[in-house]
């Protein structure tokens, strides 16, 4: 494979390496949140520790889910799709 970052990003060998560095700074920036203070939150869930995080977690598992509904039930086309006549 290449070298250089991309190469090292590419390679499956560090998959575990970069599974880790990325829970790591998950939990970092999850955990940050608990010392922010938030006397001037608008609504009442921006005074929740980590509602952002969890937010667009879920946010980005429904949109993955419902693209492949969508993609299952009206992109898809039967394998034999352009053979038929």
């Amino acid at each position: 494979m290449n070298g250089g970052f991309w190469g090292y990003l590419a390679n499956p060998e560090n998959k575990r390496t970069l599974t880790i560095i990325f829970i790591i700074i998950l939990v970092i920036v999850f955990a940050s949140d608990f010392l922010v203070h938030r006397h001037h939150a608008v609504f009442i869930w921006d005074k929740i520790p980590g509602w952002s995080a969890v937010y667009g977690f879920v946010s980005c598992v429904l949109l993955i889910v419902v693209a492949k509904f969508f993609g299952h039930a009206w992109l898809y086309k039967k394998e034999d799709y352009y053979d038929r006549d």
